[in-house]
């Protein structure tokens, strides 16, 4: 299996022979879905698309109104100015195709690295399943978000922020001081609607700071883009279980062709995932179901040290031989 496929290289210049051909061709999208249909097992959903930057953009302005978060579309497009994206009359990749985490598709996963949530709402009798997603911004290093199995408590609009002590004394030593209880209204941190977690100190909420959404800006809450929340909490009853996981590299399959999808880990994760495939060995075995598959394992190394965020082919699952009767059988 430790070998590269010829088909793999042939397949990878074929993507980039197409990209190339997007590029030339001025393909601009200027809205895309953040909802999915779910019609089969594979793995992967959307297709990425392209525009183009204005004047007056910045990569945040892009982002938000494409519906990404920041790392979303800096990982994508690396070489492109942040301040100033139109400098270089470049076309800005837009990452709007996911590999599904491999987790339960139920209710909301949240999966920190990536810096995303998925809901799965409940399937209705006669309507195809869907799958919703949003950009997140998550907790800074040393305000981590737990991972844990949990569900949604409670619901408020216009929410009250009572900060913790250990935030007061934060903004205290900053010399910056918070009061008791910050009233709703424009600086609330927690925006216009929240949704609190069974571990209660926890929030999926708004923020009054929309472009710190794709960025580790929190004290350990999930935080969304004002009009992603308030979509989402139309839509999520209480009881919705939540999956909190970690899961910085996402392997997927579509016509049996495997993909990887990888994301910068956090940086306290460095023992965990720095240089280490075990994960990714563990989602391709899993998803194999005892077949034999073949992989790319270069193209692997190369992607998790140099993440993209986009899905790209790593290997093949072979199909097993069908067995036929000889006449005599």
């Amino acid at each position: 299996m430790n070998f590269k496929l010829e088909w793999l290289d042939m397949m990878r210049s074929v993507i980039k022979l197409l990209g190339l051909l997007l590029l030339n061709m001025s393909l601009v999208m200027v809205a895309l879905a953040n909802r999915y249909q779910l019609n089969t097992d594979d793995s992967l959903v959307g297709q990425v698309a392209y525009t183009q930057a204005d004047d007056e953009d910045t990569l945040l302005d892009i982002a938000r109104r494409h519906g990404f978060g920041y790392q979303d579309l800096k990982l994508a497009n690396p070489d492109v100015d942040t301040w100033l994206p139109s400098k270089d009359q470049k076309q800005i990749l837009l990452p709007a195709q996911f590999i599904l985490p491999v987790a339960a598709r139920k209710g909301i996963v949240l999966n920190i690295p990536e810096m995303r949530l998925y809901y799965y709402p409940a399937k209705q009798q006669g309507v195809t399943a869907e799958v919703i997603t949003y950009p997140l911004g998550i907790g800074r290093e040393g305000w981590g978000t737990p991972y844990i199995k949990t569900k949604i408590v409670e619901k408020k609009v216009a929410p009250n922020w009572y900060p913790p002590e250990s935030i007061r004394k934060e903004h205290e030593e900053a010399g910056d001081p918070l009061p008791k209880i910050v009233l709703a209204g424009p600086d609330n941190p927690l925006g216009e609607y929240a949704m609190r977690l069974g571990q209660r100190d926890y929030l999926i909420h708004g923020t009054n700071r929309p472009y710190g959404v794709g960025m580790r800006v929190s004290h350990g809450c999930i935080r969304l883009y004002p009009e992603n929340i308030k979509a989402l909490f139309a839509q999520v009853p209480l009881k919705t279980p939540v999956n909190i996981i970690n899961q910085p590299y996402k392997v997927g399959v579509q016509n049996d062709v495997i993909y990887l999808e990888a994301h910068p880990f956090l940086e306290e994760d460095l023992e965990q995932y720095g240089n280490n495939m075990t994960s990714i060995v563990e989602f391709i075995i899993q998803m194999a179901n005892e077949r034999d598959y073949e992989v790319d394992w270069d193209a692997i190394y190369d992607e998790i040290n140099v993440p993209s965020g986009l899905p790209i082919a790593i290997g093949v699952y072979i199909p097993k031989p069908s067995h036929k009767k000889s006449p005599d059988e």
